[in-house]
């Protein structure tokens, strides 16, 4: 379908405020955040993302597995290599050289042994959550794609960017390292626990003292830092969407002498980020001190302890070191899964605002029993249709209108009347309230959406280009045109000429929005879209009220070759346009008022003469369209 979809608003009718939101809406700045609602159906629905890779994961377990085995055997090795040294110590007693050389020897390749398991685990689960990732991202993004133009029409761009980015982004660093540590200091908890107890239970005991300090510790400061993450992530969200809206208008903001306004609307957002990310980073950074406080409070139980045991000959100091040694490692794995608790909190809030547009429904979709349409003629009619974008603030009332095949249609009004409306529920980008909108006698409710759209062409007057390829915005219209259609359609459409001109011709790359180009220019490039697309019906929305005469001249010519044999909607605030048209439709506070020819509604003197009088005494050229 060639067109620029627009929302509403964007012309002529009020768009919904954020107060008229739905329930999933959130307002910029100081609005309500976001809640949590299902933390452990979204960590469900995040894993299940890695469920394609389990015999990967089963790899990566048991590289897990051997790397906290020998983790855990070298400091016994350790504290076996400190025996034999120490019985070499006692009276009439000698080195065993060999046997220290055989702990040593150990020891070395139980710790390669642990790195190369290390390392390898943490390359396939790299390589694990990248696709897994690619996956969700994909998902999301084309899922972005089904939702209907009321989803856009609640959320700021920025928003659904820093979903697709921020969230993904911490995720990413979740699954990439955090699934191995977590399962790597889980085992590493449970081995220190019970080689303790194994080696001596009273020492055991003692070193566990501290334990209920520590999960206390690690649940009361992670159960504040999720609410943390999860505002940080929304700030976030409106920081990128204010940032995404200014820089996408910033000629609007020079030109208006606006950017210390825009720097300080930018700044409390900013400020708002920062407060909320130095609460949620303090709770996050208060666990690792004290776990450490609490490590060294260990050890000096440890070595307390094991002297006295040691006295009393219960214990070798070969033991006690390595008691020493696991009562380190015992702190490691506890604030290392604090620190992946604060992660992960953050990263379940990102997952929970990722599913949440995932679980979005389109309001506009296809009927289960909705019929292919066959290639249309033309004959358009409203039956008695009203509509809304907000229940109780009617925007259309009754309108009905018919379009003949081939015909010329304008719809003129003031600002605000509902014409954009009319063509945006001609292309079921809403659905109606009340009455039926039929095309050759088939309910556009009742056909698939996708037929509907292709028979479509709309030509906006902010026309919208992508950043590619004069060549590929062209082909746009039609993905499957060849070269030379592109090329005839360009010809058609008066656009060969400049394209010829531009620097590397039709292979010329666009700037963003295509601002390396005229506005003119980007008008005759929307129309060979158009004309590419073929549509049988094509919606004309003031195409060439920002150009200059000359070009305008260009464009209306463009124009009249693209709507021949077609039927033509014309939306129209320069009356002066659309003098041939075979109907004109005056539209006022929804509803329709005057229907006829240019002339007959000159004759009435009614809404429309008044409307044709003001421009033309404003000194608007009369002049046939």
């Amino acid at each position: 379908m060639a067109s620029e979809q627009r929302k509403p608003g964007s012309g002529d009718e009020p768009r919904p405020t954020p107060s008229m939101r739905g329930p999933g809406g959130r307002m910029m700045g100081g609005g309500r955040i976001e809640k949590a609602r299902d933390v452990r159906g979204a960590a469900l629905r995040l894993f299940n993302y890695l469920s394609p890779y389990r015999w990967r994961l089963v790899i990566i377990s048991l590289l897990v597995v051997a790397s906290t085995l020998l983790g855990l055997a070298g400091p016994y090795l350790l504290g076996q290599a400190i025996d034999v040294v120490a019985d070499a110590m006692s009276p009439g007693q000698t080195l065993d050289r060999g046997l220290l050389g055989y702990y040593v020897l150990l020891m070395a390749l139980t710790y390669l042994g642990t790195w190369v398991a290390q390392s390898s685990e943490g390359i396939i689960m790299a390589s694990i959550s990248q696709r897994a990732l690619r996956q969700l991202r994909r998902d999301l993004f084309e899922h972005l794609q089904t939702l209907s133009l009321s989803f856009f029409d609640r959320r700021p761009t920025g928003e659904l960017m820093s979903r697709l980015t921020n969230d993904i982004d911490t995720i990413n660093r979740v699954l990439s390292m955090s699934v191995t540590q977590m399962i790597s200091g889980l085992l590493t908890l449970v081995g220190i626990v019970v080689m303790m107890f194994l080696l001596n239970v009273w020492l055991a005991l003692g070193s566990l003292i501290v334990l209920p300090l520590m999960v206390l510790l690690t649940l009361a400061v992670g159960r504040r830092t999720r609410g943390g993450f999860r505002d940080l992530q929304a700030r976030l969200g409106d920081l990128n969407a204010i940032m995404e809206e200014t820089v996408g208008g910033q000629r609007v903001v020079v030109a208006f002498g606006q950017q210390d306004a825009a720097t300080r609307r930018f700044e409390a957002a900013n400020i708002a980020a920062r407060d909320v990310a130095i609460k949620a980073q303090t709770f996050a950074f208060l666990i690792p001190p004290l776990m450490g406080i609490l490590a060294n409070l260990d050890i000096a139980i440890v070595a307390g302890l094991g002297g006295v045991l040691a006295l009393q000959g219960l214990v070798t100091v070969g033991v006690i070191a390595t008691f020493i040694s696991y009562a380190r490692r015992f702190a490691q794995p506890l604030r290392q899964l604090a620190d992946l608790y604060n992660s992960i909190q953050s990263a379940l809030a990102g997952a929970e605002r990722i599913f949440e547009t995932i679980d979005e429904h389109p309001e506009i979709a296809d009927a289960p029993d909705a019929q292919p349409l066959p290639r249309i003629v033309g004959d358009v009619e409203f039956d008695d249709v009203d509509f809304s974008y907000v229940p109780g603030v009617p925007v259309l009332r009754g309108v009905s209108l018919r379009a003949q095949p081939g015909q010329t249609v304008a719809l003129v009004g003031p600002t605000g009347a509902g014409k954009t409306t009319i063509v945006n529920l001609l292309s079921r980008f809403y659905d109606i309230d009340d009455g039926a909108i039929r095309i050759d006698g088939h309910d556009i409710r009742t056909v698939r959406a996708e037929d509907l759209r292709r028979q479509l062409g709309i030509v906006l007057q902010d026309t919208f280009l992508f950043g590619v390829s004069v060549l590929d915005n062209i082909r746009y219209g039609r993905l499957d045109a060849t070269d030379e259609e592109c090329i005839a359609a360009a010809k058609l459409a008066n656009a060969h000429h400049f394209i010829n001109r531009l620097p590397d011709g039709y292979a010329t790359v666009l700037s963003e929005r295509g601002s390396n180009l005229s506005q003119g220019q980007r008008q005759l490039l929307a129309i060979t879209r158009a004309v590419v697309a073929d549509p049988r019906i094509l919606v004309l929305d003031e195409a060439t009220s920002s150009v200059d005469t000359r070009t305008e001249v260009q464009i209306q010519e463009a124009l009249l070759r693209l709507m021949a044999g077609r039927t033509s909607f014309v939306i129209a605030h320069r009356l002066s346009t659309i003098r041939k048209a075979d109907q004109v439709l005056v539209i006022d506070q929804g509803q329709l008022i005057e229907r006829g020819t240019h002339e007959e509604l000159l004759a009435q003197q009614g809404f429309y003469y008044n409307l044709y009088m003001s421009q033309y005494r404003r000194g608007e050229t009369i002049e046939a369209a």
